[in-house]
């Protein structure tokens, strides 16, 4: 398994990709989710994978040399190269995707095994604003918008509180960088199958290159002091907050026991000579 976050925000974009993957609990090992398509002033796309790992790795591979649209055999069709918006850059994406299905979708399912890969594709090209999708295991995708800027694949149920509750689009970047570290680093502490080291990319808007791209392993210092002030504060927001208060009227500042429209539950009163069995 993996975690991948993708944030698009008015400053910029934050990617952030753990490496892990495993067949069993003793057949761990470390791959690169993030793959970086740039060509300075140009263009510049980030692709992050999670999923069955041969799949994400014939896509990626596949994706590089796709060809849509063209009219007959022989002619330059759109790529990734040459497309001139993030939009059909997806389109190409989503058929990589639907080739590697055709390829290889009979005989993954007749050894019992599910095609199961996603994608997070984002970036820009020459003068488009900012993009980013999220691409399913069928090709389709939908794009971030200001009501849902960020993406997650993956195990993502772990690291998604702190992003509902900080990222918008108007978050700086940095601050969206420090999120999307808390977020992995909550994963990271719950589940097993998410593991460093990480790769993390700020691509700020415009520039259509990045130089903002650092691998983080358990040395990183700033990923250390994460971890460590993550776990401090959490424990002394959740100690100062006033234990249940079961005191009724103004015997309690934030009582617990109030009235319910609810009817209590069901109980039944044993009879004190009854045997228990």
């Amino acid at each position: 398994m993996t975690y991948c976050i993708g944030i698009r925000l008015d400053a910029g974009l934050v990617f952030l990709s753990d490496s892990r993957t495993n067949a069993g609990l003793d057949h761990i090992a470390s791959f690169r989710k993030m793959m970086i398509y740039e060509r300075p002033g140009e263009r510049f796309m980030v692709l992050l994978s999670a999923g069955n790992l041969s799949v994400s790795q014939s896509v990626r591979e596949l994706l590089q040399v796709e060809k849509i649209d063209a009219a007959k055999p022989g002619e330059e069709g759109l790529t990734i190269w040459n497309c001139t918006s993030l939009f059909d850059a997806v389109r190409v994406l989503g058929s990589a995707v639907r080739r590697v299905y055709a390829q290889d979708g009979p005989a993954l399912k007749a050894s019992g095994i599910d095609f199961n890969a996603s994608f997070i594709l984002g970036g820009q090209i020459g003068g488009e604003a900012m993009r980013m999708f999220l691409v399913y295991s069928p090709g389709n995708f939908i794009e971030a918008t200001r009501e849902t800027p960020y993406f997650q694949i993956g195990e993502s149920k772990y690291g998604k509180p702190i992003l509902d509750r900080v990222i918008s689009m108007t978050t700086p970047l940095d601050e969206a960088a420090k999120c999307a570290l808390v977020s992995m680093d909550s994963t990271l502490k719950s589940n097993l199958s998410v593991g460093l080291p990480l790769d993390l990319l700020v691509y700020r808007a415009g520039q259509l290159q990045s130089d903002h791209f650092v691998c983080i392993d358990e040395h990183n210092p700033y990923f250390q002091f994460i971890r460590s002030t993550w776990g401090e504060k959490l424990h002394r927001v959740f100690e100062s907050i006033d234990e249940p208060q079961w005191g009724v009227g103004g015997e309690a500042r934030h009582p617990l026991l109030v009235p319910s429209k609810r009817f209590p539950p069901m109980k039944k009163i044993g009879d004190p000579g009854e045997k228990i069995v």
